[in-house]
């Protein structure tokens, strides 16, 4: 069956979800020294999810222990979830679903695909070679496809969930340091990535951010460490927490980038700065803690903590920006040291037909 691109869109996280999809910790390269505390720091995480939506956790059936399976029923019980994680016997080599798992588009409502879904399978390398090997995780779309019956469309690109933010209208932010990295693309060019995202995002308008400014992230640089769409018009944009910080000049940078953008309409993009933590440390490495990082689920926001005063902060801004959801903090400090956060282990399946949620 052929699929008409133009019949579909990426709608924004913010809109309603059927389930949230993550793949549960396997990798001890990836927390070293420290993965004997990391299933029961990622459970707590997908408790939180399971407070609102369904969650997935991808997982080969051989690991789903007796261990793995009261870790995540002790956490929900704690948290009161009430919707189910469901493991799915689906391998990976590592835990960062955002990058190596599927987007799904929606058909627009006023099309013949109206009330359907398709998966876009971006190719993966780890972002650019950097932790092999990531076989398994290559293969994650199209079996969520076949686990789904969805069809799936191959771009032929590598791309990371990481690199790209969408306002679900037609704008989508990203970085001329991870999209443009020879590692991903031997020869990068910018007008020619451009164009590829707009057809396979059915987007409008790219916005391109210089990137950088989280000091310890190895992803050269993703979106979604540095801005994030409130609304249409209104973009979170890491800021530093103190101006004298190394990676002031950075994240300055970024912010200017969105302030002299517009987005698919026209419209002027105003940057809301969300002011990182002081840094954090796991011996002698700096840790990409980024409020940046945060989740939309069904009615709440999960926003990575770091115990630092500046959790509060960031809680509140974000509530300004969401005043009908709730705000839910989640201990991230262990699970930062594998060099991401909730927005890395997570993607959203977006609700098959639902109505684009208006924003201010």
């Amino acid at each position: 069956m052929l699929h008409r691109l133009a019949d579909y869109r990426w709608p924004a996280e913010w809109e309603p979800h059927a389930a949230t999809w993550a793949s549960w910790p396997v990798n001890p390269a990836t927390w070293p020294g420290t993965f004997e505390r990391i299933p029961a720091a990622y459970a707590e995480l997908v408790a939180a999810i399971t407070c609102f939506e369904p969650a997935f956790l991808l997982l080969a059936a051989e690991q789903q222990t007796a261990e793995n399976q009261r870790l995540l029923e002790e956490a929900c019980a704690r948290r009161g979830s009430c919707f189910p994680a469901t493991f799915v016997d689906i391998p990976v080599n590592d835990s960062w679903c955002r990058d190596h798992g599927p987007l799904f588009l929606t058909g627009r409502q006023e099309s013949a695909a109206a009330g359907s879904q398709l998966i876009l399978n971006w190719d993966y390398n780890a972002w650019g070679g950097k932790y092999p090997p990531w076989d398994l995780d290559n293969q994650v779309p199209d079996r969520i496809s076949q686990f789904l019956g969805l069809p799936a469309l191959r771009p032929w690109l590598i791309l990371e969930g990481g690199a790209i933010e969408g306002d679900g209208a037609g704008t989508v932010l990203t970085t001329d340091s991870c999209l443009l990295n020879p590692n991903r693309y031997p020869h990068p060019n910018r007008a020619a990535m451009n164009d590829t995202l707009c057809v396979w995002l059915q987007a409008q308008h790219i916005v391109w951010l210089p990137g950088h400014g989280v000091l310890g992230d190895d992803t050269d640089g993703h979106i979604d460490q540095i801005a994030r769409f409130a609304d249409e018009t209104t973009v979170l944009v890491a800021a530093p927490a103190d101006e004298d910080a190394p990676e002031a000049p950075d994240l300055r940078a970024n912010a200017a980038a969105v302030s002299a953008a517009s987005n698919s309409r026209g419209q002027a993009l105003q940057p809301l700065p969300l002011p990182l933590p002081a840094p954090k440390f796991e011996g002698n490495s700096r840790l990409p803690a980024s409020y940046c990082n945060f989740i939309h689920v069904n009615g709440a926001v999960i926003v990575p903590t770091f115990r630092d005063p500046a959790d509060d902060t960031a809680m509140q801004i974000l509530q300004t920006c969401w005043p009908d959801r709730r705000i839910v903090g989640v201990d991230c400090l262990d699970l930062i040291w594998g060099l991401g956060g909730f927005h890395c282990l997570t993607q959203q399946q977006p609700l098959a037909g639902a109505p684009k949620t208006p924003q201010a």
